[in-house]
């Protein structure tokens, strides 16, 4: 989203006073490895860093070698897990907008985005319209010659973009798209949510999204300046909407009661085909796989980035529909797999949702091919052959050894000769961690300085 907010020539700090947000420095997985046992809780981190290299060379192997001792994959390329447990933040307060040297995201409030962005294109000279849509009137061809709106009648156009949501009423109800379900694959498909604010406006905000699994399901616990997002996402085959909530409430302690819970229901899937004629879906009315590794907003960002970079401004708009809907499908396939990754390597056997996670059935034969290959090898570049993939070689490794995936490596050692160097390579990488913990802010402390007086302009060298 940086690059977005960026290239529209949003400001970092407008943008995240504007939506309410926080700093994202990856996502927290709790006890999707094992259950937890009384206080004993597994996790490991999906960090938003790439990995340190050795040289230019891939640390992976080493890892798993033992070079790095008992020293968790996450924590022993990259600094940011042992950052994320000191509170801090991912940059100072004089780092360049929209940069630093550890990755990051934002946590934000959906709402608040949405009034910011509507303000920052109609500075941009887009004509801004609130209307109910009913429906859409179709000519001769089966395009859309108008969308009916209740305030403001038939609006025309020469493309739609339908952003209604699952209720799709373009591409849904108007074109008929058939919706492909991805339920046998992604079984959660209900989500209970509270808004929790702080009982201390100064307390610590959390740098991560906190994924905690449950008996069916998980809860995502998001930090924003003003009040925490938690929500229990779970597959209503496996549990009953009553008793989720007490499975959240449960999690959120005290600070839950006399909050009200809101339940959602989640269709998983996508479109067959996301443009169809003059009408292409972003967002919800495309598809939806869940919201864990947020692949929404990654969903919608490319879809728009596309989009706006393969715009047919003249001529025939099938072939670039062709190639968009083609685009699309690879990126929905590429992250089923990988969301699908997180659960099928889980030992835990407590419940039947995660047992049922691991059955050879549910896991596509794309992802079972990899992780067939991945028994001798780690993930290659080779593996992704697509630009179009959502998901890099780091992502894998980080969800793959954080679960706890092995990899036996011994029929090809002599390919990885640097075992003292590598040793040497871990070592510094985890007395980096400590100084970089050390000297960043605290997180909360960071948010507090960017809301009041935005970011510092660093000093030019010898000033």
């Amino acid at each position: 989203i940086q690059t977005t907010m960026r290239e529209i020539g949003v400001d970092e700090a407008r943008f995240m006073r504007g939506a309410g947000a926080s700093f994202k420095q990856g996502t927290k997985f709790v006890d999707w490895t094992t259950a937890p046992v009384g206080d004993a809780h597994s996790h490991y981190y999906h960090s938003f860093s790439r990995p340190h290299t050795l040289r230019g060379l891939d640390l992976a192997p080493y890892w798993l070698l033992g070079c790095a001792g008992d020293t968790p994959f996450s924590e022993a390329v990259t600094l940011q897990d042992t950052v994320c447990e000191a509170g801090k933040g991912p940059k100072l307060i004089d780092d360049p907008q929209y940069s630093s040297p550890l990755g990051y995201a934002y946590h934000f409030d959906a709402g608040k985005l949405a009034v910011l962005m509507r303000d920052v294109g109609k500075e941009l000279g887009v004509r801004h319209l609130i209307g109910n849509v009913q429906g859409a009137r179709l000519d001769e061809t089966g395009a859309i010659a108008a969308v009916v709106t209740r305030e403001h009648g038939e609006l025309a156009a020469g493309l739609y973009v339908d952003c209604s949501g699952f209720s799709a009423k373009l591409i849904g109800e108007a074109m008929g798209v058939k919706f492909i379900d991805d339920s046998d694959t992604l079984f959660v498909n209900r989500a209970v949510a509270i808004q929790v604010p702080h009982d201390d406006p100064e307390a610590p905000v959390a740098s991560t999204t906190i994924s905690t699994a449950h008996e069916a399901g998980w809860t995502w616990d998001i930090g924003l300046p003003e009040r925490r997002g938690v929500g229990y996402v779970y597959s209503n085959d496996h549990t009953t909407d009553e008793r989720a909530e007490e499975v959240l409430r449960a999690y959120i302690g005290k600070s839950a009661d006399g909050l009200n819970a809101r339940v959602l229901k989640l269709p998983i899937g996508h479109r067959e085909t996301p443009w169809v004629k003059n009408c292409v879906s972003i967002g919800l009315s495309g598809g939806f796989l869940e919201p864990l590794e947020a692949t929404g907003i990654m969903l919608i960002e490319a879809a728009a980035w596309m989009l706006g970079r393969l715009f047919p401004r003249a001529g025939d708009m099938e072939p670039t529909a062709a190639l968009f809907n083609e685009a699309m499908g690879l990126r929905y396939k590429g992250v089923l797999d990988f969301i699908k990754l997180h659960y099928c390597l889980t030992k835990r056997t407590d419940s039947d949702f995660w047992i049922d996670n691991t059955r050879p059935e549910s896991i596509p034969d794309s992802l079972q091919a990899l992780l067939e290959m991945w028994k001798t090898r780690g993930p290659d570049p080779f593996d992704f052959g697509t630009v179009h993939d959502s998901f890099e070689v780091f992502n894998y490794q980080y969800v793959l050894y954080g679960m706890g995936f092995k990899t036996d490596l011994s029929a090809n050692l002599s390919a990885y000769p640097h075992l003292d160097a590598a040793r040497a390579e871990f070592a510094r990488l985890k007395s980096a961690a400590h100084r970089a913990a050390a000297a960043m802010p605290d997180h909360r402390a960071l948010l507090d300085e960017i809301y009041r007086n935005g970011f510092r302009q660093r000093a030019a060298a010898g000033r």
